[in-house]
């Protein structure tokens, strides 16, 4: 479940600015979901955390930019998302879905329901979204300019 900065709660600091009150606000809510996860993230962290997904460091409910994803692959650059039915095919995911996507972070979502009947398979999952094969490379000729 990702979450965003509700800049509606403060006002802006001078100069029109979010600024470090913001920051500080989005590492405040970070740490409390961290606190409080949902079962799914519960179960999903068990299988990510201590490197076990192919030596990858994921870090959970991370703030990037101005939202909070559920876990985050930094050397991968890559954001996995456990999800409710209600995230499926939400219009409200698009707009942070494409933040993300325009920093050249892929984005993976995965249910809830999947990680609780087939968690291996979804770490399986996980493993060749972050290690996607390398493109076929283009036949002599073509993409010249």
């Amino acid at each position: 479940m990702m979450a965003a900065l509700d800049q509606s709660s403060s006002p802006p600091l001078a100069g029109g600015g979010w600024g470090e009150a913001a920051a500080q606000t989005l590492l405040r809510y970070a740490r409390d979901m961290r606190s409080a996860p949902t079962r799914a993230e519960r179960r999903l962290w068990q299988g990510l955390r201590k490197h076990q997904v192919a030596g990858l460091k994921f870090r959970r409910q991370m703030p990037l930019g101005p939202y909070i994803v559920g876990f985050y692959c930094a050397s991968a650059r890559m954001v996995v998302e456990a999800d409710g039915v209600s995230h499926i095919d939400a219009p409200a995911d698009a707009v942070p879905d494409a933040w993300i996507m325009d920093q050249g972070i892929r984005m993976f979502r995965v249910a809830n329901s999947d990680v609780f009947s087939n968690l291996e398979g979804v770490l399986i999952a996980i493993q060749q979204a972050a290690f996607p094969p390398p493109g076929r490379p283009l036949p002599q000729g073509e993409g010249e300019t």
